[in-house]
């Protein structure tokens, strides 16, 4: 049975920050272990995909961004690429979880920081990556909005997330496995008592890729292209930041925020609480 939103906070808040906090600490150690084991080493290749998707070969000494970095698996795909000379700061709000993946790349910095409120200026990046991080945030809306206003416009945003096949038979048997034996494993072996049923949950709350790319839009994103990989399990979304977006100031804390070109109503409030009309709430 999967798990319901009554035990586990898949539907965001504070409670939603606090709970993914703690799982990511407490599973820190056998993270990558259970990433390989569990994905039967996909997920070495979905973040070869990523990278692939980012573009930086037009920038290969340009500055990037790895969001929800975790243990820098997806940073180091980048900073290790031939060519690259340019530098990754991996970004995350969970301490345990990048000091696993310390000496990884040489190019890649661990920062600890809060996707909600980057410590970084407007347009610092050239481009920026998320790997199975974004469906984690207490707010999707105000994360996305973040990641534009840190990315230099006509960079990438590259987001690479879970999602469920759509077509039977492979949707039942994906299903059958997510959600009851991968919990199980998960268990097992990271020794946390729901860490691995929060993954099949969030997963299944979070938006369908379609929507997702309409939410990136809202975000101050165009074109946002997206696939599907592996029979539908993993969405690869490619996110070029607008340029046609507009800068606003919060009228109650002064912190600026990105508000695209489409958006008509009165962006009076920051990037931490203000929707897009066109989002969907969550």
């Amino acid at each position: 049975m999967i798990p319901s939103d009554t035990r586990l906070p898949v539907t965001g808040g504070d409670a939603k920050r606090a709970y993914v906090r703690e799982v990511f600490t407490g599973i820190a150690p056998r993270y990558d272990l259970l990433n390989h084991v569990l994905s039967l080493n996909a997920d070495r290749r979905w973040r070869r995909a990523a990278v692939d998707a980012l573009g930086w070969e037009e920038r290969p000494a340009g500055r990037y961004l790895d969001l929800c970095a975790g243990t820098l698996d997806l940073a180091a795909e980048l900073g290790n690429r031939v060519g690259f000379a340019g530098r990754v700061v991996a970004a995350d709000f969970v301490p345990a979880m990048l000091r696993q993946g310390r000496g990884k790349s040489p190019r890649a910095l661990p920062t600890a920081a809060d996707a909600l409120g980057l410590p970084f200026g407007d347009a610092e990046f050239d481009g920026a990556t998320v790997g199975f991080g974004v469906r984690n945030l207490m707010d999707l809306d105000a994360g996305l909005r973040e990641a534009a206003r840190v990315i230099r416009p006509g960079g990438r945003l590259v987001v690479l997330e879970f999602t469920t096949p759509r077509r039977q038979p492979l949707r039942g048997l994906y299903l059958g496995y997510f959600t009851r034996v991968l919990p199980r494993i998960g268990r097992l072996v990271s020794k946390h008592r729901s860490a691995y049923d929060w993954l099949p949950a969030s997963v299944l709350a979070f938006p369908e890729p379609a929507a997702l790319a309409a939410r990136l839009e809202g975000a101050g994103f165009a074109p946002v292209e997206w696939r599907t990989m592996w029979g539908g399990i993993v969405a690869l979304h490619i996110a070029t930041r607008s340029r046609t977006s507009a800068w606003t100031r919060c009228a109650t804390c002064s912190r600026r925020s990105l508000t695209p070109a489409s958006w008509s109503g009165s962006p009076d409030r920051c990037a931490r609480t203000w929707r897009s009309p066109r989002s969907p709430t969550g």
